[in-house]
């Protein structure tokens, strides 16, 4: 049994995508639940959820803050610490999407910024990195799904700022906080029914375009290098890139949701995920996606067929290291 990251929730735990967000996504799907001894339709399950009182009420994100001012010195800038919680309710109190989410089924995130510089005019410039983590069906435990960084965020926050959500209007503060948002909202969507994240990543790029044409320093279209803002929504947006979507749902529900039920077929569905990687990386032009993916899903592949019986761990071995080389000394514990 491979080991992943545990949910820190209750410690008898067990999740299960039965109602809110993800029983939308299988309501087509023909699957039946067991419900006090008796196997009743999602249907019928969904009017039991959406009747239950406060069965749906959570907001979809559930993101820990974490703020490092040491390079910011000086009285009056010494209200930033507040921006740890202003973010964090900014995140967690807004509702993202039209569906409706129970409190274990909220997006696991954590946010680390890095203050790096302020000028007179309380313009602060920081490093970010956003990691995000996604419930394994009928576990305890939690897939690290995405870690994505960002080099180059400059905002502006005043003492007593408020932060308000507004899709039409530019803010180099919330708008940097909402691209990324709709970015993780995407990749949780496209890990739970193909292609479902789309609506997510077009209101990403729709906060692009609002920052691009504000101006703001880190929103352009950077000649050369593309891994930053730009490179991220245009490869996400690219239907070249769409096998590569494919890939992280069949990866994610018809592998790592089904291990408890059946370990061989879900590892054989993991595999044909490798596969649908290497193909669209042989055609496509760009790596950024392939690392985002592999970057936090190497442990937990590896962990996945270490106990899997020699063919198929040779068979993964020889994927993984033709598609994802810059971890190859990893994947060489499959050979052992």
């Amino acid at each position: 049994m491979f080991i992943s990251t545990p949910i820190s929730k209750s410690p008898g735990y067990t999740y299960e995508p039965k109602s809110g967000k993800i029983l939308q996504k299988y309501l087509l799907s023909g699957m039946m639940y067991t419900f006090k001894g008796r196997r009743i339709s999602l249907l019928i399950l969904l009017s039991l959820l959406l009747c239950w009182p406060g069965a749906v009420t959570a907001q979809e994100f559930n993101c820990e803050v974490t703020l490092n001012n040491r390079q910011i010195s000086g009285s009056s800038f010494d209200y930033i610490t507040e921006l740890k919680n202003d973010l964090e309710n900014y995140l967690n109190t807004y509702r993202w999407t039209n569906d409706r989410y129970e409190t274990h089924e909220r997006i696991m995130c954590n946010i680390q910024v890095v203050l790096t510089g302020v000028d007179s005019n309380f313009n602060f410039t920081a490093e970010v990195i956003f990691t995000m983590r996604r419930p394994i069906y009928n576990t305890n435990r939690q897939s690290l799904a995405i870690v994505l960084s960002d080099n180059n965020w400059r905002f502006h926050y005043p003492r007593n700022k408020n932060l308000i959500h507004d899709d039409m209007q530019f803010d180099d503060l919330t708008s940097f906080i909402d691209f990324y948002a709709y970015i993780m909202l995407g990749f949780d969507y496209d890990s739970f029914s193909e292609l479902g994240g789309t609506p997510y990543f077009n209101s990403a790029q729709n906060v692009f375009e609002l920052g691009q044409n504000s101006g703001v320093q880190g929103w352009g279209r950077s000649i050369g290098a593309q891994r930053n803002r730009f490179g991220l929504i245009t490869d996400l947006s690219n239907p070249a890139y769409e096998d590569l979507r494919r890939a992280i749902y069949r990866y994610h529900r018809l592998g790592l949701d089904q291990f408890t039920l059946d370990e061989e077929i879900a590892r054989k569905q993991i595999l044909s995920a490798l596969e649908m990687l290497r193909d669209n990386k042989q055609v496509t032009s760009n790596n950024y996606l392939f690392d985002i993916f592999f970057s936090s899903k190497y442990t937990e592949i590896v962990a996945i067929f270490r106990d899997a019986d020699v063919e198929t761990r040779l068979e993964a071995y020889n994927l993984l290291r033709n598609v994802d080389p810059g971890h190859s000394s990893e994947y060489e514990r499959l050979q052992n």
